[in-house]
């Protein structure tokens, strides 16, 4: 007898691993019905990962988009589930033990079934907790192998560790292969161990296309025993994305697997809908970079959902560059230079860091660093010189415990700087917190929503909440939407959009930071693309401040010194400087996000405070005023 394999849509991944924004409330409110008809799929990623920031950015309630939008799968027997990523929750960074408790609870209740967990060091100990929690808030517990190849990452490694996932309670095993760089015999083997072992435990394969490999290992998991696999669908299948729902189902068929039947009325309604999303407005932000597969992506492992804003990064600091080389009468490179000693990069430093799984947001740690020793390199300057304080802390073991054996040379730099490693449990540097967000709840008048789901926003995502409450969030997006779409219209090139032609104003720009006389290259991306800015809470006095500059006069100016989102605290319990203040030299008076790391701004004078110039979570660029002093 045949036997079954289910598909799971990857709605919300979908969008995230090809552009910035997912759809509004309302357009997934259209589309559920045609899902639901299609006939196919048992289970339907709905939210996690990145889809609350999202809401949040363009001014939309997550909370109300979450209700609404798992409701009809509800009603129609079809489980929903969302990702998260462990300690860092449903964010960029660490979330204390109290607001994760609660992000389960108030999942559940909205409507999710499955919590998809996965911990981007595979460290059992972050996942422990997710586990439990999601179990305790009446969730199943689908914890993930985040799955990558090299010398540490063997299939007894992955077969260990989900054994381990298992015994602490995991109710089943996602196989998530986040660059679709999993070979497919090797993913066989692994699929065919867990099954051996644990025959009753569901496992669900999860591959991104960008390689080529992903059709070949869904075939071998499938053979080996996999129960689900993930599949994506047109116009967002394949590029960075997923394997498409039409050739899965084709070829899983005639590998005599019984599959269920396809609803092709209702496919091609889905497929319209989703197109109308994107001539609408969410085309703007989707690089067409990110509709293509590049098998480069094997070599260095980096995950397709990163490429667009990767390929933004380097177009611009090829650009800044080529004109350092042009100054020296130096020859210039072109993109595909740079790209491959990128890739090249990534290799030499990856197992030097220890082998982090190259999944957020130590993907974005490890292309970030590399792409910094390129750019210090070609310039005849020594790698490491700048590793942000977020990097840092995966080296150093607050974020868990690393796969591999970190180089002798980068224990060595960590010793020079006076850096401490933690050998301790992660979550344990980050005590409950959610008090305080109950505090900043009452003092505003604000409502704690349905089972404290707005108590849970605040707490999970407090800068981009603050700005949704306050309308700046959907301001910023209104106008530049209205911005991107007058460029598009008035662009003599325009770039095309797939899978019709629109224009897009992604507008990353290079940086140029001058640290005691010493000049660095710095680029800045502002596309958030597939992940999203986020507070952290790393305490200020971990972070290495950026010296800043002022101008002559009796009003000085502190300059910001590189590009990016400004803002005044970290964390709630941060102290935000405000005029009248008096300032001393070093003090660090905010921050600005850059490539997803954070970098403390201080002063290098002393003085009062005439006036704080951008706004809590504004865009600034290099050499804008920040502060005037006097």
């Amino acid at each position: 007898m045949a036997r079954e394999i289910k598909f799971g849509l990857v709605y919300r991944d979908m969008w995230q691993s090809s552009g910035k924004y997912v759809p509004t409330v309302d357009q997934l409110l259209k589309v559920a019905p045609a899902i639901i008809d299609m006939g196919c799929f048992s289970r339907v990623e709905t939210n996690g990962g990145g889809f609350e920031q999202i809401n949040l950015l363009f001014g939309e309630n997550p909370n109300v988009a979450n209700r609404k939008w798992t409701q009809p799968f509800n009603d129609a027997g079809i489980q929903t589930h969302m990702l998260e990523r462990a300690l860092n929750g449903i964010r960029m960074s660490p979330v204390p033990a109290d607001i994760r408790k609660l992000m389960f609870k108030v999942k559940k209740k909205q409507g999710t079934d499955i919590a998809r967990s996965f911990c981007g060091l595979n460290d059992p100990r972050n996942l422990e907790g997710s586990i439990k929690y999601a179990k305790e808030g009446g969730m199943i517990a689908q914890a993930a192998l985040s799955l990558t190849y090299s010398e540490v990452h063997t299939v007894d490694y992955y077969t260990k560790l989900a054994d381990t996932l298992i015994d602490l309670g995991a109710d089943e095993i996602c196989v998530k292969d986040m660059a679709g760089i999993g070979r497919p015999v090797y993913l066989g083997k692994l699929v065919t161990n867990i099954k051996k072992k644990h025959p009753n435990v569901l496992v669900t394969y999860h591959s991104h296309s960008g390689p080529g490999l992903s059709m070949a290992s869904i075939l071998e998991v499938a053979r080996a025993g996999a129960d689900y696999i993930d599949v994506a669908m047109e116009p967002l299948s394949w590029g960075t994305g997923h394997a498409d729902l039409l050739a899965v189902h084709a070829m899983l068929k005639d590998a005599d697997f019984k599959v269920p039947d396809i609803n092709m009325k209702a496919y091609m309604k889905v497929r319209e809908l989703t197109q109308s999303f994107i001539d609408d407005f969410l085309g703007y932000y989707i690089n067409p970079r990110n509709r293509m597969m590049n098998s480069l992506l094997i070599g260095p492992g980096l995950p397709g959902g990163m490429m667009g804003s990767l390929m933004a990064d380097l177009e611009n600091n090829l650009a800044s560059l080529n004109k350092w080389f042009a100054k020296r009468n130096k020859p210039t490179i072109t993109q595909d230079d740079l790209l491959i000693k990128l890739f090249d990069e990534v290799k030499y430093i990856w197992p030097k860091l220890g082998y982090p799984p190259l999944v957020t947001p130590f993907s974005q740690y490890v292309k970030n660093l590399a792409l910094m020793n390129v750019l210090q390199v070609e310039k005849g300057r020594e790698r490491w010189s700048m590793i942000a304080d977020n990097i840092w802390d995966m080296i150093l073991g607050k974020s868990g415990k690393l796969p591999g054996e970190l180089a002798p040379e980068i224990i060595k730099l960590a010793e020079e700087q006076g850096r401490e490693f933690y050998t301790g449990n992660p979550q344990d540097l980050y005590p409950d917190n959610l008090d305080t967000f109950k505090k900043e709840m009452k003092e505003n008048n604000w409502d704690f929503g349905e089972d404290d789901e707005e108590l849970l926003e605040l707490a999970m995502h407090p800068e981009q909440y603050r700005a949704y409450k306050s309308g700046q969030a959907k301001a910023s997006f209104e106008e530049d939407l209205a911005k991107r779409k007058a460029e598009a219209e008035t662009s003599e090139n325009p770039v095309p959009q797939v899978p019709k032609e629109v224009a897009q104003n992604f507008k990353p720009k290079h940086l140029n930071i001058e640290v005691n006389g010493e000049k660095f290259v710095v680029n800045v991306s502002y596309d958030k693309h597939s992940e999203e800015i986020q507070n952290t809470s790393i305490p200020k006095t971990e972070m290495s401040p950026v010296p800043a500059s002022f101008s002559n006069g009796q009003t000085e100016e502190i300059l910001a010194p590189l590009e990016g989102n400004f803002y005044l605290t970290l964390n709630a319990s941060d102290v935000a400087i405000k005029p009248g203040d008096t300032i001393k030299e070093g003090d660090v008076i905010g921050y600005i996000e850059s490539m997803k790391t954070y970098n403390a701004i201080s002063a290098d004078k002393s003085g009062k405070i005439l006036e704080i110039c951008p706004a809590n979570g504004d865009a600034v660029e290099e050499d804008d005023v920040l502060i005037k002093v006097s």
